[in-house]
């Protein structure tokens, strides 16, 4: 079947993206693969994630679209000098800077100033935080897309006629799927997983299964 599987927070855990990918090369043979965003930050090698990210599908049956994270904005704020305070490096920038030996090659950085926030096929929508049904898709801004935590209003109902699913809130029930949408962030930086989420490109609905990758690292903070 065609598929298009959504993969959550990374958090620069290159071995256990590298595994997951392994996995879904010998599980499916074509598709979609929408990485949900927040590449870097807390974990041990995020300039290698964005490395292979930025390297694409090793297979032409495969399209790649990896959008925006909000720790992705906090990067790209503070390379800017907009971080006064020094957010980023509280939340796990410190460990990014360090596995780019404390310089941000520029090509990373223009690739990910590219990013876009929303993917939407006939039957999903995808984002990295969430969406806000008060407003079009069209209409929905970067902080809600972003930086968004589930409000107990979406566990119900679908979102414009069709299954969300998105990362950035990780809890020890993900992944989860709830009414009309699907939270895949499985806290891999912090020692518990990476996960993918499949989904039938013939079906609505939500995924058909997960597939699941253990994590090898902790990020204490």
């Amino acid at each position: 079947m065609s598929v298009t599987i959504a993969i959550g927070d990374i958090h620069g855990c290159l071995n256990e993206l590298a595994s997951l990918l392994d996995i879904i090369d010998l599980a499916y043979d074509k598709g979609t693969v929408v990485f949900l965003g927040d590449y870097v930050d807390r974990g041990p090698d995020s300039a290698g994630v964005i490395e292979r990210v930025m390297a694409g599908p090793r297979s032409r049956d495969w399209r790649w679209i990896a959008l925006l994270g909000n720790h992705e904005r906090m990067m790209l704020e503070a390379l800017e000098g907009r971080d006064p305070k020094g957010f980023w490096l509280r939340n796990g920038g410190e460990e990014t800077l360090q596995s780019y030996r404390g310089e941000v090659s520029q090509t990373h950085r223009l690739w990910l100033e590219q990013r876009p926030l929303l993917h939407v096929d006939s039957f999903r929508v995808f984002a990295h935080a969430g969406l806000d049904r008060s407003k079009s898709l069209e209409d929905q801004d970067e902080n809600t897309l972003i930086w968004r935590r589930p409000q107990p209003e979406d566990d119900h109902g679908d979102f414009f006629g069709r299954h969300l699913c998105h990362g950035h809130t990780p809890r020890d029930e993900n992944p989860v799927t709830r009414g009309g949408r699907s939270n895949i962030d499985s806290g891999c930086v912090f020692g518990d997983r990476l996960t993918a989420a499949v989904f039938d490109d013939r079906a609505p609905g939500g995924p058909v299964r997960f597939i699941d990758v253990s994590s090898r690292y902790r990020w204490s903070g």
